[in-house]
């Protein structure tokens, strides 16, 4: 909380610190001159009133007003204390877009061929920005956020010294109410007229801001610690420099008090009766910068619609074909994409299909080079909700099976919630139970039993991730399928999906394929 207590330390600090020297006190109550003004580039004494002027409407230009005399800002030791009060207006013109600021500023030097214009204030330039040797010390009031200079947005007031990156900044505006704790905002160059206190004490400086006409605020704006020596020299012009560039706005200011020997020269402003240069209701809707902002905003708007618009179709096809499963970076199989299948497939081509069953048909096809056996299990809307969850947990659990009589599955898919898919190895001879019923080459008595111990061996199976075991129910010889080596392999139908128990805290169930060694 800033108090009156502290108002007041830092006042008697400033009347201890001021020392026997030249005493420089002047108020220009819209009495600006050519005589009492040193005016630079486009600056101008407009009257009646007579007002500072320092930017018209040129683009890329910049103007300085300054106090004629160099004065002394600095005893041999320490910069010297000092009070200014000002009162200032920035206003758009009504065809071109807003831009950039001014500054209060003390300068070794008037000349401005050291300076350009735009975003460097007619301050600095492009080599001596930052530069320790500048021996600039600047107020900035800009309007425009150059991230280059790390400007914390577009309507702020700042503390430079040597660089236009501010060593401390604050949005533009002012603090009251009783505890100076309510900030209330205040547009720079919104035309109407405002006026700042800045006072350096030696060793602290505080800037101050209000609507013209309302009493000082009692709390600063901003209110820190500043070691100028080194920078305010014996001799320095102090003044106004502003510039614009392609943004351009009018810079005025209308009154102005300075003293290095009385802190209470801004009381001596008149405040009343003064021109205003906001911009009438019309204006500011006819005026290109109100005209670029709505552009800008319907462009911004249509951005955002198009942008939505892409994440709600992506949503909806991610939620139709699915997106990676939190399981499918730990675990194989991986998904294959619908596209892949289709292509191997030939389009799900009846030509392709070598079984079927229930709502499951099995088709032949090469994927990566490789022979599969493809088989797409059809669903109603009904049914897909709870038989997706459930298949998906399927294809986890496949994944982390191990058995020398299993063989993997290569990868699932699935479109939307109309069919799931899996993918396994093919198996060329078909099912074992075509050699045991009414065929030429039946399997003997030996092959029988050999078919038993595959089948036993392949009820119980291991969890090759956490070492559980699965016992896999309803196994018969249709599901064993015989490979080109003759070795047997089972391959259950859709309906045998859900159909073994795990062994362990919870209940899962695996599609599986057994196969002989």
């Amino acid at each position: 909380m800033f108090s009156k207590v502290s108002n007041f330390i830092f006042f008697v600090t400033s009347i201890l610190l001021f020392r026997s020297t030249t005493c420089v006190e002047f108020i220009y109550n819209s009495n600006f001159t050519t005589t009492n003004t040193l005016l630079l580039g486009n600056a101008t004494v407009n009257s009646p009133p007579s007002i500072l002027t320092l930017t018209n409407q040129t683009t890329f230009s910049i103007g300085r007003g300054l106090y004629p005399s160099r004065i002394n800002a600095s005893s041999s030791t320490s910069p010297l204390p000092f009070a200014t009060s000002f009162i200032f207006s920035m206003a758009p013109f009504k065809s071109l877009s807003p831009g950039h600021g001014f500054a209060f500023v003390f300068l070794p030097f008037s000349e401005t061929s050291a300076a350009s214009s735009s975003q460097h204030l007619g301050l600095f330039n492009f080599t001596n920005n930052g530069d320790p040797n500048s021996r600039i010390f600047a107020v900035e009031f800009d309007v425009f956020p150059n991230q280059e200079f790390n400007d914390i947005n577009g309507n702020h007031v700042g503390v430079d010294v040597n660089s236009l990156t501010s060593v401390a900044s604050e949005t533009a505006g002012f603090y009251g109410g009783r505890d100076g704790e309510r900030f209330t905002e205040l547009r720079l160059n919104s035309g109407e007229n405002y006026q700042a206190w800045i006072e350096f004490n030696g060793s602290a400086i505080n800037v101050t801001m209000a609507r013209a006409g309302s009493r000082k605020p009692i709390r600063p704006l901003i209110s820190i610690p500043l070691n100028l020596t080194g920078v305010l020299l014996d001799d320095m012009f102090v003044g106004f420099t502003a510039s614009t560039g392609q943004l351009v706005q009018s810079h005025r200011i209308l009154s102005w008090s300075f003293s290095n020997s009385n802190f209470s020269i801004g009381d001596a402003l008149i405040t009343s009766n003064l021109p205003s240069f906001k911009l009438s209701g019309d204006s500011v809707l006819k005026s290109k910068g109100f005209i670029a902002g709505v552009s800008s905003g319907v462009v911004l708007l249509v951005f955002v619609i198009g942008l939505l618009c892409f994440y709600v179709v992506r949503w909806r096809r991610q939620r139709l074909d699915g997106d990676v499963e939190d399981w499918e970076t730990e675990y194989w199989p991986h998904r294959v994409q619908y596209k892949d299948v289709l292509e191997a497939t030939k389009g799900f081509s009846e030509e392709k299909m070598i079984g079927y069953g229930g709502n499951s048909k099995v088709y032949r096809g090469v994927l990566e080079g490789k022979e599969v056996a493809v088989k797409r299990i059809m669903m109603s809307p009904r049914e897909s909700v709870g038989a997706t969850s459930e298949f998906l947990a399927e294809v986890s659990s496949l994944g982390r099976l191990r058995h020398k009589n299993i063989v993997g599955l290569k990868g699932w898919s699935k479109k939307g919630g109309e069919s799931l898919i899996l993918i396994y190895e093919y198996m060329e001879n078909g099912s074992v139970d075509k050699r045991i019923f009414n065929c030429d080459e039946m399997l003997n008595w030996e092959e029988r039993m050999r078919v038993v111990q595959i089948l036993e061996q392949g009820r119980l199976v291991e969890d090759g991730g956490e070492r559980e075991m699965s016992l896999l129910e309803r196994v018969k010889s249709s599901y064993l399928l015989e490979t080109g080596e003759g070795s047997r392999q089972q391959h259950p139908t859709f309906q045998d999906v859900w159909n073994s128990s795990s062994y362990s805290n919870s209940f899962q169930s695996y599609d599986s394929i057994l196969h002989g060694r």
